[in-house]
């Protein structure tokens, strides 16, 4: 209705386009392009392009405030205008001011002349050609004209896997991103972590879109925060000739196929894309991601010439090819770097032997063992929510949370249960929390937050159950053999030995040496063999518990020294008397409850343990136990 209201009026005076002048560029930049964006609506050329009157206001008289400073009223009162705007409604008089500053600065005494309009890109722009320039600057140590100002990058977090570059340039509508700008950051195995570093023309535009922190992308809230031009070159970096020869190709549309069959070939592709989807340049439009050894991955990236033979490839999402369905999805130059470097980085990311660990728990964190109510525990939690999940459903109360205080329940196959406990700072703390968040949506789930203390948590997390009936206690808090009483086990073998040995002693005593005495001696000492040899099988050493391993980090040369010598000035890491054992050969599916069972009938002090198996003076016996599965 605007747009035709001026057309109209433009007619009458004989024009046919005009320019508009906002305050400022929030209104133009960050009000009407994203509202119109997130309903769809198409705006008019005259919102791309519009002067902003705050800089041209300090072009044109230079000794007056920053443009950062600058509004309506101030500008008026520097040039002596009337600022009364209780006469007359805000809106009319804002316009009319702006009105009079405008002829001011196009009066005789100034001249000033609107030469150069701010203007907004109506399209995100890719840049194949980027890998170049990076690919110079972390392998080959670029030049100065090829980085990247830290004043124009921002980090976004928290998007959604399937975001694609335009999806992260329509939350950003509004602002120029250079061209080329985003790049999707990838973890070790290749996929989308949720995180993206934006490039901006000018730090004005990155400044606007920090601005947009916590907006929101469909149901998620995204955070922005401040990056460096090394980091986006690093995730923009290329990796080889043959990645580089790849993006060269200018104005092209890349998909991501994944899931392919190890043996498919070139033409198995092309022939599952079909003509209706043609590869730009044929097989030289696909490139496949192999391991260092040369070894297929099942992806493979694929270059369109156009926007449709794109949409018409995507269709083809989870359509079979040879016996596997074959994911499709969009894609960056960026991402394509990432995940050939990441499969070209053949290192482990965990050692297999690492150095001493020490605990890193602060002094005031310990887990609590109390009865205060200063925890919450979370009860229907989405199987695939984690720690970042959590912390995004607890919202402002995220500051309330102790260090380290996010425990994640786990079942008897270590899988999520679907239950948490967090820590807070105060029990008041924790009161509000359950108050706020109880029956708070996560992922299409509503969650139950209840307000509990530390040692209901404690109890849950070393194996109890916590339920309307009451607490179930873990199985280290069972009644257990104590050390100084005989095994069970131990007890029979000296009773069968005992026995045996008493039988032999009579038969030989009485001289009974016929043969059928013989064979019936014969076949007693075998049963007795028997019941030995089921004894020694069916006796174990096993146990449970073993606390929430939370913050452990690999020493530092000498830290276990430093840690030893702060016990003089402060509370001991390890209290006094105990030992550590370490477990080395566990099968990788083992979880809590299978080793707090390997130790079982072993007693420690569960109030002192801090995240720890301590067996204190057992240690040794421990040791000398008979050898199981798993070295000790």
């Amino acid at each position: 209705q605007f747009s035709q209201l001026v057309s109209s009026d433009l007619k009458v005076l004989g024009k046919s386009s005009y320019t508009l002048c906002s305050d400022g560029q929030l209104l133009i930049r960050q009000v009407l392009h994203p509202e119109a964006s997130k309903k769809n609506l198409l705006l008019s050329d005259c919102f791309y392009s519009f002067y902003d009157l705050r800089k041209e206001f300090h072009t044109c008289y230079p000794s007056s405030a920053s443009v950062k400073d600058q509004t309506i009223k101030t500008m008026a009162e520097y040039l002596g205008l009337g600022t009364d705007e209780a006469e007359e409604d805000f809106g009319v008089w804002q316009v009319k001011t702006m009105v009079a500053i405008i002829f001011s600065m196009l009066s005789e005494s100034c001249n000033h002349i609107f030469t150069e309009p701010e203007t907004v890109k109506c399209k995100y722009e890719t840049d194949l050609k980027l890998t170049l320039v990076a690919f110079s600057f972390c392998f080959l140590c670029s030049s100065k004209s090829e980085t990247v100002d830290s004043e124009t990058v921002i980090r976004a977090r928290g998007l959604p896997w399937q975001s694609s570059d335009q999806d992260i340039a329509r939350f950003f509508k509004g602002l120029n991103i250079a061209k080329g700008g985003v790049a999707l950051c990838l973890n070790a195995q290749g996929r989308r972590n949720g995180e993206a570093l934006v490039r901006f023309v000018d730090s004005e535009q990155r400044d606007l879109a920090l601005e947009r922190h916590k907006h929101h992308m469909g149901s998620r809230y995204i955070e922005v925060y401040k990056a460096t031009g090394e980091e986006f070159l690093k995730i923009a970096g290329g990796t080889s000739n043959e990645v580089a020869q790849f993006l060269s190709k200018e104005n092209q549309v890349i998909i991501r196929m994944r899931g392919l069959p190890f043996t498919a070939t070139q033409e198995d592709v092309l022939g599952f894309l079909g003509s209706e989807c043609p590869v730009t340049g044929g097989k030289e439009g696909l490139l496949f991601v192999k391991y260092p050894d040369g070894r297929p991955t099942g992806d493979a990236f694929v270059l369109f010439s156009c926007e449709e033979y794109a949409q018409n490839a995507l269709k083809k999402h989870k359509e079979i090819l040879g016996k596997r369905y074959i994911e499709l999805f969009r894609s960056t130059a960026a991402e394509v770097q990432q995940v050939v470097l990441n499969r070209y980085m053949s290192t482990p990311l965990i050692p297999t032997l690492p150095t001493p660990i020490i605990p890193v728990i602060p002094p005031p964190y310990t887990i609590a063992t109390g009865s205060i109510r200063d925890c919450v525990r979370l009860r229907g939690l989405p199987y695939t929510a984690g720690i970042d999940d959590i912390l995004e459903f607890m919202g402002d109360a995220t500051g309330d949370i102790k260090p380290h205080g996010v425990h994640m329940v786990l079942n008897q196959q270590g899988r999520p249960s679907g239950d948490a406990f967090i820590q807070m700072k105060s029990a008041d703390k924790a009161f509000m929390v359950a108050q706020k968040c109880h029956k708070k949506m996560m992922k299409d789930r509503y969650v139950e937050v209840f307000q509990c203390s530390g040692e209901e948590m404690n109890f849950v997390l070393m194996g109890g159950t916590l339920n309307r009936s009451g607490l179930s206690p873990p199985p280290c808090k069972l009644p257990c053999k104590s050390p100084g009483h005989l095994p069970l086990n131990q007890v029979a073998r000296c009773l069968v030995m005992i026995t045996s040995i008493k039988y032999l002693t009579v038969i030989l005593a009485q001289g009974q040496c016929h043969q059928n005495d013989f064979v019936n001696t014969r076949l007693n000492l075998y049963l007795i063999v028997l019941v030995f040899i089921i004894i020694f099988a069916f006796s174990s050493f096993s146990p449970p518990v073993s606390p929430t391993t939370v913050g452990y980090i690999a020493a530092p040369p000498g830290a276990v020294a430093a840690a030893a010598a702060a016990t003089a000035t402060h509370t001991p890491i390890l209290p006094q008397p105990g030992a550590l054992v370490r477990m080395q050969g566990l099968p990788y599916n083992t979880g809590m409850k299978e080793i707090l069972s390997f130790f079982q009938g072993y007693q420690y002090a569960p109030d002192d343990y801090n995240g720890l198996i301590q067996l204190s003076d057992q240690a040794r016996s421990v040791l000398q136990a008979p050898k199981e599965w798993v070295c000790l």
